[in-house]
């Protein structure tokens, strides 16, 4: 049973540690505490696994993966590391705006709570949009891509178009059923992926240094000289260097991923306070050190050679070719857990989107059964990225996947930083006094930042630039625009025509779930008065 409630406004922005508690018309005593001992109930990721949320969704595989193709477009080692580090100062920067928002709107969403609260104009505008960009990209494909490729590699097997995708197929077909039938056993294999996934980090640190000593198996003529005249070979081409950062920008996709859990968070703002700038600044010096580690170990030439291979080729030349296996199955698991990490947050999403009544068979959307989990949810996305990692021809599909889903998410921080910006420069008239701000500097260097990784990629590519073997240098621009468009053109449909169609018009309520005790908004069709024009007014 849903219930109407009448909300306390601007509790969150008045620096509370929990969401803003509505007052239901009907407060009766004993009620109200079986719904916060319900709401409660659900509120099962603390500090510690809001950490490994966003550790097992930022260390996928791209810090294995992209280290080949960030050289390969930079042109040297020295931009290359240049690279790393203006993408770690863009993601702190990122995670700053989204701890400044999170800690505001402590709810399930992400950016969508964020974008709706700040563009109200064109009346659910915003809904369509995102709605678009949530159900259409396939987030979990990347990794589960990489996930084939390093066990192939393990087991000796060559990597054909087929082989590698089947067992990408099989990777997120796991991680679906997992947090789709057993979520309490879901995230506890993700926590225990992401200590996982640092041991392996530290490892190849750790590996580094001694290759660093000196200890190398390999010939005197053939050992790395990558530290002497580093920036040898640099690149000037806005293309290359463009997307090389979105090479670096993919391995630290995942720093808002805590926000996507809020509802479903203990003290959701102090455990944010927490966890994300924990998560993001630790990764951050660590990619550092392990990219020291590649260039300490590895010939430049081999690196360009092996491209998503290079983690492998470090240990075969400080180890051996054993060692080497062994470490591609750990890279194999660490992308399993960034797999499993990527469909938990994406599979609520889909969920909020049938909550609030936006999507088509919206209570299937919405529903948590029968394993009190987002089954129709992570399904959906389980979909969508299987049809991403099967259309890509040979060759492409990691590069495809890796700019299609990094080009939308730089149009959708532009538009939040640009949000938050406003917010600074209307804080009165908006009463915005979040506990945690991110400071006017801060935002707009995020803000510029995702604007020229949105514009710079239209720029044409030097001669042998191309990231692509055989598609056209723009395409993913054009269908990231593209899945953005379509979110715009169901807006059109469910907002604009059939409200006047149907002579209704769409309004957004805030109503309490007399079961679970969580709080959501939802839309409802309201019979239009006479002279009304639907959702455009």
């Amino acid at each position: 049973m849903l219930k109407s409630l009448t909300p306390r406004v601007g509790a969150a922005n008045k620096g509370d540690n929990n969401e803003s508690e509505p007052v239901a018309s009907d407060d009766h005593s004993s009620q109200v505490g079986h719904l916060q001992q319900a709401r409660d109930a659900k509120r099962q990721i603390g500090v510690v696994s809001a950490t490994f949320l966003v550790v097992n969704r930022v260390i996928g595989t791209g810090i294995f993966a992209t280290p080949g193709s960030i050289l390969a477009l930079s042109g040297s080692v020295g931009l290359s590391l240049f690279m790393w580090l203006a993408g770690a100062i863009i993601a702190l920067a990122g995670t700053a705006v989204y701890l400044e928002f999170g800690t505001a709107i402590p709810q399930n969403g992400g950016e969508k709570n964020y974008l709706e609260y700040v563009y109200k104009k064109p009346k659910f505008l915003v809904t369509g949009l995102y709605t678009g960009y949530v159900v259409l990209l396939g987030w979990a494909s990347g990794n589960s891509v990489i996930f084939g490729e390093y066990i192939l590699h393990a087991a000796q097997i060559e990597v054909d178009r087929w082989n590698q995708r089947g067992i990408g197929i099989a990777c997120i077909t796991a991680a679906f059923l997992i947090h789709g039938t057993a979520l309490k056993w879901g995230i506890r294999l993700q926590n225990l992926l992401g200590g996982i996934k640092v041991i392996i980090i530290l490892i190849i640190v750790i590996t580094g240094w001694v290759a660093l000593a000196g200890h190398l198996k390999l010939p005197e003529d053939r050992r790395p000289h990558n530290f002497t005249n580093a920036f040898e070979g640099t690149t000037g081409s806005a293309y290359g260097v463009v997307t090389a950062l979105y090479n670096v920008i993919w391995s630290f996709v995942g720093f808002s991923n805590a926000n996507y859990s809020l509802s479903e968070t203990r003290n959701p703002v102090r455990t944010l306070k927490i966890a994300a700038p924990l998560a993001i600044g630790t990764i951050s010096v660590l990619y550092m050190l392990v990219n020291v580690a590649y260039f300490a170990a590895v010939p430049k030439e081999e690196i360009l050679e092996a491209r998503r291979l290079v983690a492998a080729s470090l240990f075969r030349n400080v180890f051996g070719g054993t060692a080497e296996r062994a470490l591609s199955v750990f890279v194999a698991l660490s992308a399993f857990g960034n797999v499993l990490s990527v469909i938990f947050s994406q599979g609520r999403l889909v969920q909020e989107l049938g909550r609030e009544g936006i999507l088509p068979f919206s209570r299937v959307w919405a529903s948590n059964r029968p394993f009190n989990a987002p089954l129709a949810g992570l399904f959906e996305h389980w979909v969508v990225s299987v049809i991403i990692m099967l259309a890509p021809p040979p060759g492409d599909a990691y590069d495809f996947i890796l700019n299609l889903i990094s080009y939308p998410l730089a149009i959708v921080n532009a538009f939040v930083s640009a949000g938050l910006i406003y917010l600074y420069l209307n804080r009165k008239s908006w009463n915005w006094n979040p506990p945690i701000s991110a400071t006017l500097p801060v935002v707009i260097f995020f803000f510029l930042s995702n604007v020229y990784l949105v514009v710079a990629p239209f720029v044409p590519p030097e001669d042998g630039q191309n990231i692509y073997k055989s598609l056209p240098y723009w395409i993913h621009c054009v269908v990231g625009f593209g899945i953005i468009f379509a979110g715009g053109v169901y807006w059109l449909v469910w907002a604009v025509i059939l409200p006047k169609v149907g002579k209704y018009e769409l309004v957004r309520e805030t109503i309490l779930d007399d079961i679970d005790g969580w709080e959501r908004t939802v839309f409802t069709r309201r019979p239009r008065k006479d002279g009304a024009i639907g959702t455009l007014q």
